[in-house]
């Protein structure tokens, strides 16, 4: 089973900007995007963010969620709570760094379990 990075973030721009770079290392990879409000302001929508879960689950794609700050945490949280026995783990991980060594991971075709293990592993990376 393929898995499907979902990046949930308060700014359109920025979900698309990190899709954008994690896509272009692994351009074999499925990266979705979801930032912003429907109005264009920041903040995060859950609809937005289910639509995307389930669109994926739908195509037979597990769901590794990356989420941007605190309260994108809780719009996941209130989303997967909805979303029983659905393939999507929500992903404890630097947004960037997190979403690059998902994507990348799943383009190897690595399972969920591995997908999140190594964008979890990012955490830890050290900068100098």
């Amino acid at each position: 089973m393929n898995v499907t990075v979902v990046l949930l973030s308060h700014s359109a721009a920025v979900a698309r900007g990190v899709a954008d770079l994690a896509g272009q290392m692994a351009p074999s990879a499925t990266v979705v995007p979801v930032g912003g409000t429907p109005d264009g302001r920041l903040g995060t929508d859950a609809d937005a963010l289910e639509s995307a879960v389930r669109e994926a689950v739908s195509s037979g794609a597990e769901v590794a969620l990356l989420v941007d700050l605190g309260s994108a945490v809780l719009t996941a949280k209130t989303v997967l709570a909805d979303l029983d026995d659905e393939p999507v783990v929500l992903v404890d991980a630097p947004f960037l760094e997190g979403a690059v060594a998902a994507v990348v991971t799943a383009s190897t075709g690595a399972g969920l379990a591995e997908v999140v293990a190594q964008a979890e592993l990012a955490r830890d990376l050290r900068k100098t």
